[in-house]
Formats: C-alpha cells, structure tokens, sequence
C-alpha cells in the first residue's frame, strides 16, 4: 500500500464522519456487470473524452481493460502464476472480510495488484517501504491500522534471510521468514489482510462509496478528500456528505479532469507520479483477471501471450490471427485503390504533419506515396481528433509530427523504426491501424496535453500506446469512433 502519510488532515477527515456506509458487493451485481476484460466499445461521441454522466459502469468496464496491460506485463511469473498465487489465498480473503461489508473480491484483486499473490514481498530493499502481501507502509501500519511491526527486527531478519537466499539455503530462509512475520504483521498473510480490511472500511466511512475507498488505497485518504474537494469547491461539510450531495464517483472525478475542466482537480490527480490516479481502473483490472482465472482460464492464457509480446495492449487490439493486414506493396495499394486507407494529408488548420522522412521512403517504396502516408479511416480520424485536442488544451500552434502511418510486412525492415523503446509490431502497422509520432513538442504546454489525451484514450480502451526515445506509437482500436 504505497499510501501517504496519515496526518492531520485525514484525523480531521475521520473526526467528521457521522455514518458508516456498507460497500457494495461486486458479487450483488448482474452477470453482465462482471469485469471480463472485453474490447470496450465507444462511450461518447461525437468527442469521447467528453466526460458522459449517468455511465459509471462503461467508464469502469473500459478502463479495466484500457490499463490491464500492467498486471500481464509485470505479475512475476506471468499472469497466470500470479492468479494462482493469488487465489491461494482465497479462503482467507473471505475469513478477513466476514461481517465487515466489504467486497471479498475486491480485496482479492488488491492482493493481485500489489504483491502478485506473494507474502514477502518488499517495494525496495528496506522494510519500512511498503510490504507484505498487501502491501503497507510501515508507518501506516503502525499508526492507522494498528499493526505491530518492530520496523528495526524486520530490516534485521530482512537482511539474513537475503543472505540464506544468496547461500541457497532456503530451509534457513523459510525459518527467518517465519521469524519475520512474528515481528512484522505486514509479512504475516492473515494480519495483512485483516489491515488492508480495516483500512478500507475506515476509508469508507470517510467518502461513502466503495471505488473511492479503494482509490485511497494507493492516494491516501487526505489526498483524494482533497482531489473531490478541488473537483466540486466545497470546504463545508464531511467528505461523504460532498460525495452524496455532488453525485461524485471515481469514474467522474478522474474523466471529467483535465487541464480546462476542473483544472484544480486534474492537477492534484496528477501531481502524484506514482500511478495512484490510475490505482482504482488496475483494481478492476485485477478484479477481471481473477474472473477469467476462474471461468476462463484458456481466454486468460490466450490474453497473457498477446500482452506478454509486446510493451503496449497493441495485440490485444489486434491480434495476429485476426485477418486484414497488408503483406506487400501490390496488396497495399489495391486496399488504397479500393478505399480501404485513406490518405493523410493534412487539410487547412490540421494540427499535424507527416514528416518529411516518411515522405522520401515512401517516394520509393510506390509509384503513388500516398499509398505509405495512409490509415484505415477510424484511425486517420483518431489522429486527426487526437491532434486537435493536443491543440485545444495547450493552444500549440506547432503541430505534431506523423514520423509512421500504415505499411506492409514486406516493408517492415525500411519503415519500423530503430527505436527499442518504440518496439512496434510490423503486423499492427499493417493493418492501417497504427501511427508513430515524433516526440518533439513546440512547448511544454503541448507535452503535457498530448500525455493527458493518450493517457484518457488508453483508460477508455480506445489506444494502445509506447514511449519511445524518439517516437511515440499508437495502436488504434478498431472499435474507436471519433468525428
């Protein structure tokens, strides 16, 4: 739990409340309100970062599959060992939340998220940091939850039991392990999760709603009552009471912040460089992981290898099995004769261009160069809106650079290129779904909201996105409509 310090605020936040509010079952939920990780679908148009009310759940669908790249990309051992290790512990989950209210699957997924299923693990070398099965600081143990940790024992028994692994005595490790958690409750399975559970029921009773509960997880309470105080200008009344009064949930607060609406609140979500504005989507993420786990194992291996290929969900969007990509120039300009790609040259007031490179190579490549400075119509759209939001937030009149577009496989070895960091899959690209482009900003301002926009479209599930050191990629769900 890499929450911030408890202080003052959250004591003032807690000494407010005057009602306990149950959270709400996942479980009480319809069977099409499971989290599966399917391909989301458009939720606005004819602008989806146009924050839509009223469509909570569609919001938490599509960000549960826009940001569970990570849990495939770093669970150690794969995704699925670390559903395993996960659902080992099951059968204590459901003793820790018992007459609590609190949603057993939700904590589940915590466990996923944090540790991966593993009860010894440590953010780091020094067991002040978060650590343990579910991840809590040592200071938030001690002075929150109430746990006992004698923090200097357990950076003691931390650093023998690294040298017994370094020895490859795993007998000695296992005993100092044991020791540890005599000591640390955090290391402790049982004691951790009776923490992670108290911390949320307090957390609820703060804001009243279980998605907020669980964001604070990773924020802090302080932190996020701050965020929903920026978001709706209130200071007179308890948390929960602006949260029922305002309507606010965690779908609202984190799409309907941005650089020009509700500046205030945008900048505290994104002041915090550790992820937390994004905790509450990798929950869901974990919470649709652990469902396929259990009702579609074959679905979820079939996902871990496409995640697993690549540094993005660009796979995921289109996977190789699926027909429609481009294998040699001829192929390529018959879909561009047909109408299939549409070129991409920039109208009047566009707010891209295609890059000078890009139109030498392709010069060479065919007789009509067009036919490489094309997408499939949803994408060119994409880019076209992606570049005028860039520009409505920031006011950049320099546009961005196009460095990419769509081309076959044969031509993968000219045009894919030499940026590792940018690793892109040449069969994506030739499908006319993805584009690179130049990471060269005329301002900071046009940074900063080309990062806020890739980072909405991914959370709706509608791109997939790298960082390269010189391009960024995209991918672009066939499912994505702008106009």
């Amino acid at each position: 739990m890499k929450v911030a310090a408890i202080g003052i605020l959250l004591i003032a936040v807690l000494a407010a409340v005057t009602a306990t509010t149950a959270l709400v079952s996942r479980r009480e939920k319809a069977p099409e309100q499971e989290i599966t990780l399917e391909l989301p679908a458009q939720i606005a148009r004819p602008d989806p970062l146009d924050y839509a009310p009223g469509r909570t759940e569609e919001y938490e669908r599509a960000a549960a599959f826009g940001l569970s790249h990570v849990l495939f990309e770093k669970s150690p051992g794969g995704v699925l060992g670390a559903a395993q290790r996960t659902a080992g512990f099951r059968d204590l989950v459901d003793r820790a939340v018992s007459g609590s209210g609190i949603d057993a699957d939700t904590v589940e997924a915590i466990v996923l998220l944090e540790s991966a299923g593993r009860p010894d693990v440590i953010a780091g070398d020094d067991p002040e940091n978060a650590s343990g099965l579910t991840q809590i600081l040592a200071e938030t143990a001690t002075s929150f939850l109430g746990m006992p940790v004698d923090l200097e024992a357990s950076r003691r028994l931390t650093d023998l039991v690294n040298e017994a692994v370094r020895r490859g005595d795993e007998a000695e490790a296992d005993r100092l392990r044991s020791e540890r958690r005599r000591v640390d409750a955090r290391f402790d399975p049982e004691q951790a999760l009776a923490g992670t559970v108290r911390y949320l029921t307090e957390a609820n009773k703060v804001f009243g709603r279980e998605d907020l509960a669980v964001v604070s997880y990773h924020m802090g309470i302080g932190n996020l009552a701050s965020a929903v105080r920026a978001y709706t200008g209130r200071q007179d009344s308890a948390v929960d009471a602006v949260v029922g009064d305002e309507g606010i949930d965690y779908a609202r607060l984190y799409f309907d912040s941005s650089p020009t609406v509700h500046r205030a609140a945008w900048e505290r979500l994104a002041a915090f460089g550790d992820d937390s504005q994004t905790y509450y989507w990798r929950v869901l993420g974990a919470l649709g992981v652990m469902h396929l786990f259990r009702s579609d194992p074959a679905r979820l291996e079939r996902l871990a290898k496409l995640h697993d290929d690549l540094p993005s969900a660009e796979l995921v969007l289109h996977p190789p099995s699926v027909r429609g990509r481009f294998v040699d120039t001829p192929q390529l300009e018959a879909a561009f004769a047909r109408g299939v790609l549409v070129p991409i040259r920039p109208a009047s007031g566009a707010h891209f261009a295609v890059d000078p490179q890009l139109e030498r190579i392709a010069a060479r490549l065919a007789e009509n160069p067009d036919t490489y400075v094309a997408l499939r119509p949803r994408a060119a759209r994409m880019l076209t809106y992606l570049t005028a939001k860039v520009y409505e937030l920031s006011g950049e009149q320099r546009p961005l650079a196009v460095t990419r577009a769509t081309y076959d496989e044969l031509s993968a070895a000219t045009l894919t290129p030499r940026d590792p960091g940018a690793a892109a899959h040449a069969g994506v690209h030739a499908t006319g779904f993805a584009f690179d482009i130049r990471r060269r900003y005329g301002s900071g301002a046009q940074a900063a909201a080309f990062q806020w926009t890739l980072e909405r479209l991914e959370s709706l599930g509608l791109i997939a996105w790298t960082r390269g050191r010189s391009v960024i990629h995209l991918a672009v769900s066939p499912r994505a409509e702008v106009s």
